[in-house]
């Protein structure tokens, strides 16, 4: 079992920081948790060792790229449809955002990202024709209420 790692409040601190800015300096990051950038550091490469920053990345805008219509495909899944072969399934979609095996009547839940209607309704189609997938059930965002990226609770 993975051990959780021990977080103190400059730990959780630096990563909202970075969570809002991956490219800040340690200087910046530094003034901001009363720290100097060396010590910035090496606490930020222990959180790397650890596991709890697992790489640096952008946050793009889906919309800017021609991405516009979001939705959530609910499947359902023939009787006792392993979680393998929907991953399989679901990976070779480069529509999918996110997967995810869930409790009660729906087996799996995707979000999805598609440039418009019509090519939702394509991928849909497509869930649809999967050979596991029993029926599908569909919901289209209307807007983007908020949208948290992965940080320590306080």
């Amino acid at each position: 079992m993975r051990r959780t790692p021990e977080l103190d409040d400059i730990d959780q601190e630096i990563l909202r920081e970075l969570a809002a800015d991956a490219r800040a300096s340690y200087a910046e990051l530094g003034a901001a948790v009363s720290l100097s950038a060396p010590a910035v550091k090496r606490r930020v490469d222990r959180l790397r060792d650890q596991g709890v920053i697992r790489g640096f990345t952008v946050r793009l805008d889906p919309a800017a790229l021609g991405w516009q219509t979001e939705a959530f495909i609910e499947l359902f899944c023939q009787g006792s449809t392993s979680p393998a072969t929907m991953r399989a399934a679901v990976e070779g979609y480069p529509e999918v955002v996110a997967a995810s095996t869930v409790t009660g009547d729906v087996d799996l839940v995707v979000q999805v990202r598609t440039r418009d209607m019509q090519h939702l309704e394509q991928v849909v189609e497509r869930f649809a024709a999967e050979p596991f997938v029993v029926r599908t059930r569909s919901t289209v965002v209307l807007s983007a209420l908020l949208r948290r990226p992965d940080l320590p609770a306080n």
